[in-house]
């Protein structure tokens, strides 16, 4: 669910935190992909093929664009999420959501494939959103993609949605500085305005729209201060309201260490081996898409030598991307919030 209508009033009182782009203008760029929405993107389009195959063909459009994706996979979500995720599945048609964090069948093959890919892959320690929000605050990453709305609350300074990898892709972006700038509310502010909203860690106020809400945080700046100014009677608060805990949720996200990223080669035979002898992809498929791939990278080293000798330099190179080192085995392992080692996020 995300933020209910948090991208409409973005629209409408601060349409300036929204930027129109190409795919193309995140070239170079390092992306941090939540990959249960990727994944579900494709069971939602194609119900009757293996979402590999889709994770397959838009990873490698990625590195066409020379973008450098890193998938983020969920861990246990909060108990506060348990009834958002049981409500979402039940909505979709699909089996009981993963509430202990272990990897399903499916998440494994998605692993192994990011493997032969050559892309890395981090397992968070909770939501993978909160994740990919402190990649980006850290510097590690350079924005996230995803189409829910809760890495803005978790801290994400840039939001990219609609990252759809077709060249004539209208892509959307989102920046929280010139947001909260243009909202004039602090980060706590927006956390409790988005828990106003409605998100999936709590219930929310009945007939609180998002203008009310807005105005209600921007005049008394607390949802503690909020409750005290509302009509009891058109605006009943949630029994039990679980607020505080969900607000702790976007604040105070397990952290994990600075992960060290490295892309390298696809594997074409081991894919090969993988997408057509074990999950019956066709041969020909992976073959042709692989081809594709060889054929664009062959361009743009071309069009690099072109600039070169004339005396223009290209923004990256795709050869940036893939280092001679060995492939991780596993996915890098978020660590626990108690470690001393812990990277704190900067500041925004």
């Amino acid at each position: 669910m995300g933020i209910t209508k948090l991208a409409d009033l973005i629209r409408f009182h601060a349409p300036d935190a929204i930027s129109h782009k190409e795919i193309s203008d995140f070239t170079g760029k390092v992306i941090a992909l939540d990959t249960s929405i990727v994944v579900n993107q494709f069971r939602a389009a194609t119900p009757t093929l293996s979402p590999l195959t889709g994770l397959f063909f838009r990873t490698l459009t990625f590195l066409e664009h020379d973008i450098k994706p890193v998938f983020v996979f969920d861990g246990k979500p909060p108990e506060e999420k348990t009834a958002a995720l049981e409500k979402r599945a039940e909505a979709a048609s699909w089996k009981c959501p993963n509430l202990t964090g272990t990897a399903s069948s499916q998440t494994k093959d998605c692993l192994h494939l990011l493997k032969l890919l050559g892309v890395p892959f981090i397992q968070a320690p909770g939501d993978a959103e909160a994740l990919c929000a402190q990649l980006v605050r850290e510097g590690t990453a350079d924005a996230v993609a995803s189409e829910d709305m809760d890495t803005l609350p978790f801290g994400a300074n840039i939001l990219i949605r609609q990252l759809n990898a077709k060249r004539d892709s209208e892509v959307v972006e989102y920046s929280l500085p010139k947001l909260l700038e243009k909202l004039q509310i602090s980060q706590e502010e927006f956390v409790d305005l988005c828990i106003l909203l409605g998100c999936d860690y709590c219930d929310k106020i009945t007939g609180l729209g998002p203008k009310k809400a807005l105005t209600l945080i921007q005049k008394h700046r607390t949802i503690e201060n909020v409750v005290l100014h509302i009509n009891r009677q058109t605006h009943p608060v949630p029994h039990f309201w679980k607020y505080k805990e969900a607000r702790k949720i976007f604040l105070d996200a397990p952290q994990t260490v600075d992960p060290k990223l490295i892309w390298t080669e696809p594997d074409e035979e081991a894919l090969v081996g993988f997408l057509c002898h074990v999950k019956y992809v066709k041969v020909e498929r992976v073959r042709r898409r692989m081809e594709r791939f060889r054929q664009t990278r062959e361009s743009k080293r071309e069009e690099r030598e072109r600039d070169k000798a004339a005396g223009r330099s290209r923004q990256t190179r795709m050869e940036d991307f893939f280092r001679v080192t060995r492939k991780r085995e596993q996915p890098v392992e978020a660590a626990d919030s108690s470690s001393s080692n812990r990277k704190r996020p900067k500041s925004t």
